[in-house]
C-alpha cells in the first residue's frame, strides 16, 4: 500500500452503523485509495473537487455510497473526511 488510509471518527460511526455486508463493501473500497487514491487510476468512480481552493476528493461505492477524502502526498496519507448515501452526497454538492 503506497498511502495510509485514515478515517475521520464520525465518518467511522457512519460505515460501523451501516448493515454488516455494506460495511464491508465500503471499508474494502476505502483500503484501496491506500494504492492509489487519483481519478484515473485503479477501482472506483473517483472524481477530484474544489472546496474552499483545496483538492477533495470523492469515490463512490457501490452505487450506494460516496465518500469524500483528501490526499497528503507529502505524508502519504489519506484522510476520508465524510461517508454518506449517494443521495446526500448530491445536496452536499451545492455545499463544495
Amino acid at each position: 500500500m503506497a498511502y495510509r488510509v485514515l478515517i475521520d471518527r464520525e465518518a467511522l460511526a457512519y460505515v460501523d452503523s451501516l448493515p454488516e455486508k455494506s460495511q464491508r463493501i465500503v471499508k474494502e473500497n476505502l483500503k484501496k485509495l491506500g494504492d492509489n487514491p487519483y481519478p484515473g487510476s485503479g477501482a472506483g468512480d473517483k472524481e477530484k473537487l474544489t472546496y474552499r481552493g483545496e483538492s477533495l476528493y470523492r469515490i463512490h461505492i457501490a452505487r450506494a455510497y460516496t465518500a469524500f477524502y483528501r490526499v497528503y502526498d507529502r505524508d502519504k496519507t489519506v484522510k476520508i473526511l465524510k461517508v454518506m448515501t449517494i443521495e446526500q452526497a448530491h445536496k452536499e454538492y451545492g455545499r463544495l
